[in-house]
């Protein structure tokens, strides 16, 4: 497992069974002023240009792994996503995953830069696991877990870039990582699947906002595997048994007793009374 400060083809391994898939963190954008922000755009574009596909395939097929790629998507002019691709262990391109949450918090303004995602939630048969990959803020949501999980995915990605803000106190710093923490496991809990998240170290904004790291991996029930420090770049190889995920859903069967007959509401903003 390695969590990074930079961009990197590699920045995060995960082992299933004998075999790798290293998933590289989120893009974060430093909080700048709106004359900066176009020039940012730019200079993101012009950084990511540096890893093509066709280079990350090659690096696939050579180390025999999977490459979850996240990527500043340039889709249009002036339209772009937040994506993740994927490259199986051959070198093969199975697709890509664009964030379908949009934050607009004090210093991630992403709403200025990202276009909402519109290719639904994915699953990616790879050589060594079905997998779902979601992003960042995605992971927030019980509801993109759960449809990445009822298509069959049997391990959730989240590459993701979250931070605190130096000027906290250690109090409420714990409180959101064990926040952050908690909601990722519960997915694993709910939908009976293991849980991968890779997260950043490091610091921007000239000091102001500390990545918070603490990459980990979630069994089924929730119990942490593995949980990487807070502020050092490691790698790690965790070996998940995705056979046992049967053994996890028969013995708390949540998704056999779902009454999918009764959630109509979950598609409404709010459900107001009358």
């Amino acid at each position: 497992m390695k969590t990074c400060r930079k961009p990197s083809p590699a920045c995060k391994k995960q082992r299933l069974t004998e075999h790798r898939l290293y998933a590289c963190r989120n893009c974060s954008l430093p909080s700048i002023s709106a004359t900066q922000k176009i020039t940012n755009i730019s200079n993101w574009q012009n950084l990511f240009l540096v890893l093509p596909r066709k280079r990350l395939q090659a690096e696939a097929k050579n180390l025999g792994v999977v490459i979850i790629a996240s990527l500043f998507e340039k889709r249009a002019q002036g339209l772009y996503h937040n994506t993740t691709a994927v490259i199986d262990a051959d070198g093969s391109y199975l697709g890509k995953y664009r964030k379908m949450h949009i934050p607009d918090d004090p210093a991630y303004y992403e709403k200025f830069y990202f276009t909402p995602g519109d290719l639904g939630y994915k699953r990616f048969d790879t050589k060594f696991g079905k997998i779902g990959v979601l992003i960042c803020w995605d992971q927030w949501y019980p509801e993109a877990a759960r449809l990445t999980a009822l298509m069959g995915a049997e391990i959730l990605f989240y590459p993701t870039a979250i931070g605190w803000a130096t000027s906290q106190d250690e109090a409420t710093n714990t409180e959101q990582y064990n926040a952050w923490q908690t909601i990722q496991r519960s997915h694993a809990v709910a939908n009976g699947v293991h849980v991968v998240s890779v997260n950043r170290v490091g610091l921007e904004q000239n000091g102001a906002m500390k990545f918070w790291g603490g990459s980990f991996v979630s069994n089924p029930f929730g119990s942490v595997l593995y949980q990487a420090s807070h502020d050092k770049e490691e790698i790690k190889v965790i070996e998940i048994d995705t056979a046992k995920t049967d053994q996890y859903r028969t013995h708390w069967p949540f998704l056999r007793d779902r009454r999918i007959d009764s959630y109509d509401g979950i598609t409404k903003r709010y459900i107001d009374g009358e």
